[in-house]
């Protein structure tokens, strides 16, 4: 009889010891029951008979996992503090019995590089990890292709990370041009189906090209040779549930130990990447001559000022686009008497109006109810909305100039690929006039014959109690601005009251990165190693406690600070009293040391946090 400790995947538990009378390999994955089921399990290593009584392994899968991603997972474990089988959960395993083919990759289209981009691809080349900071439409993508073309040629495949809502139509079709069948498109949207048939091309070898969301990153894929992680700065790169990665983080790490370069690319790179990388900056293309920048302070609201622009736009046969950071119709209801702000049952925050459904939603915990007619607090008033949203803002426009065509651009409408692929298709056919949308609108589309960008609701993100606020706030406004004037003069129209902060570094970005330095230093990242730990319990005593207990521990912690603690900004999410303890020190390993040293069952620990709600 052999004995081997397994760890159950997707399971918090620590490895356990199962039997078997057939010898396994490390890293296989096997069949187990576990109480009263069936479970996957990864085998670890093969061990002494315990003292203890054993249970038999079910049966051997067709799937393992490689030594690299082994390594991978343990440093996920220990750096993002959760079990190993969590960790390896994340991962497609290898398929021992796929069929593979000895399909050599051909090019047909070559790609041309100005001598622009092909200088900034030579200097690139020359670290294992660079970024390259170049503007909207200054042509990162040929850059990247170009390098995919000669890793290619060496026999190898190549990763690009993006983004979810960057992984759009146009850029597939992008890949699909240049490098044909041995492209593979992986994401969240994908059919059972699709994901079949993309995991059978990886498997059997002939994709070549890979590109995905942060998932792919954890994708079967041998002879990897490169790794492109486009819009490198996107907080949709950060999962928000245990393992709390950074896929931008874990591709570095990953490149580094397949000893395979890295890029990063972007418009408005994250601070950290442009302190810690050597760069390559990449202008033109973005802001020029034909963009100019129009300010209107005001709250945030569709004005006749806002208007006047779009008819005037929509009367000379040209498109517009307007940017509002709120989906559905509303943020809030408030009532029009006590000042109530109807809130979600379960949450503390206010529910969010769907009028097409008739309903009312939390966006933090999901649940919904028809709309309340009353207030429920004094029972007379009514509940009226506070801050704009997206549909709110499509109706406004459609009752008021009927003949403008308008479409709503955000995760309420856009809820499949093919959805996707259709709108951005009806826009840049001249289908539709203003494209009204959320943080969706400035991931990387191309539209071609926008000459208005209109930006509301950018104040509310600058003035978030968030270190990256001005970063954030910045670095959105940019993207979107970007989105216009690609062939014809454009204007940008911007609702805030901060223009004295916004336009001398519209065409600098380079210029606030290098400001935003000394804020930062000695305080924030990547200057300093921030860790939020979390306490959730439906008894506020118990969440509370915990968190204490916690904090107790702490205090004798080397080489550490306590920043602050206490009841989270938002305090209750889906019938859960939530605490936090925000910790900075000069190193992660020394907040790793603590942490380990003080967490208890509780404690959720999110390392190098980015909400901080």
């Amino acid at each position: 009889m052999n004995f081997y400790t397994l760890s159950i995947l997707g399971s918090p538990l620590e490895p356990l010891t199962f039997s078997s009378s057939i010898e396994y390999q490390i890293f296989d994955i096997v069949k187990l029951p576990f109480q009263n089921k069936e479970k996957d399990a990864v085998v670890l290593e093969k061990v002494e008979k315990p003292e203890f009584k054993t249970v038999d392994i079910i049966e051997r899968t067709c799937f393992y996992f490689s030594t690299s991603q082994h390594s991978f997972a343990k440093f996920i474990q220990n750096y993002y503090f959760c079990s190993l089988g969590e960790a390896f959960s994340l991962f497609v395993p290898f398929q021992s019995d796929a069929s593979s083919t000895e399909e050599i990759f051909t090019n047909e289209s070559k790609i041309i590089l100005s001598s622009k981009q092909e200088s900034s691809l030579n200097e690139l080349q020359k670290h294992k990890v660079s970024l390259l900071f170049g503007d909207t439409g200054s042509g990162k993508t040929e850059i990247y292709m170009k390098w995919f073309e000669e890793v290619l040629a060496e026999g190898k495949r190549v990763l690009m990370l993006m983004p979810e809502i960057s992984l759009t139509p146009q850029m597939q079709d992008r890949l699909e041009e240049h490098f044909g069948e041995s492209v593979v498109m992986w994401h969240s949207k994908l059919t059972k189906k699709q994901k079949e048939k993309a995991l059978e091309k990886i498997y059997n070898g002939s994709a070549k090209v890979i590109a995905g969301a942060r998932s792919a990153l954890f994708l079967p894929i041998d002879d990897l040779g490169f790794i492109v992680v486009d819009e490198e700065h996107d907080d949709s790169y950060k999962a928000n549930s245990r393992p709390r990665y950074n896929a931008r983080d874990m591709a570095i790490y990953y490149a580094t130990l397949l000893k395979i370069p890295i890029l990063l690319g972007s418009a408005t790179p994250s601070l950290s990447s442009y302190v810690k990388f050597p760069y390559v900056r990449l202008k033109g293309g973005h802001f020029n001559q034909n963009r100019r920048f129009v300010y209107e302070p005001h709250v945030e609201e569709i004005t006749p000022i806002i208007e006047e622009a779009v008819t005037k736009i929509h009367a000379k046969k040209e498109q517009s686009m307007l940017f509002l950071p709120t989906r559905a119709n509303f943020k809030y209801m408030i009532c029009d008497r006590c000042a109530y702000t109807y809130k979600c049952p379960y949450c503390d925050v206010g529910m969010s109006l769907h009028k097409f459904a008739r309903r009312v939603k939390c966006h933090y915990c999901n649940f919904s109810e028809p709309i309340p007619e009353i207030c429920p607090e004094c029972k007379t008033g009514n509940l009226l909305s506070s801050r704009l949203g997206t549909a709110e803002a499509v109706e406004h426009f459609e009752l008021k100039y009927p003949n403008l065509r308008v479409a709503q651009f955000d995760r309420d409408k856009i809820t499949t690929q093919k959805k996707l692929k259709a709108l951005l298709t009806s826009f840049n056919e001249g289908e539709i006039d203003l494209l009204i949308g959320t943080q969706m609108l400035s991931k990387g589309h191309d539209y071609h014959d926008v000459t208005l960008a209109v930006i509301l609701g950018i104040d509310n993100i600058l003035q978030m109690s968030d270190y990256r606020a001005r970063e954030k706030a910045l670095s959105l406004l940019i993207q979107i601005a970007g989105r216009s004037g690609r062939k014809k003069d454009a204007v940008v129209l911007v609702q805030s009251f901060y223009q004295e902060f916004f336009d001398p570094y519209i065409s600098k970005y380079e210029e606030f990165l290098d400001d935003e330095k000394e804020f930062r230093k000695e305080l924030y990242p990547p200057y300093k190693k921030l860790a939020r730990l979390n306490f959730a319990h439906m008894k506020k005593d118990k969440a509370n406690d915990k968190m204490n207990e916690v904090l107790q521990k702490l205090y004798s912690a080397p080489n550490i600070e306590i920043v602050g603690y206490g009841p989270s900004a938002i305090e209750r999410i889906a019938n859960k009293f939530r605490f936090q303890i925000l910790l900075r020190s000069d190193k992660s390993t020394d907040l790793i040391k603590a942490i380990k040293m003080s967490k208890n069952v509780l404690c959720e620990v999110d390392m190098d946090p980015i909400d901080f709600v």
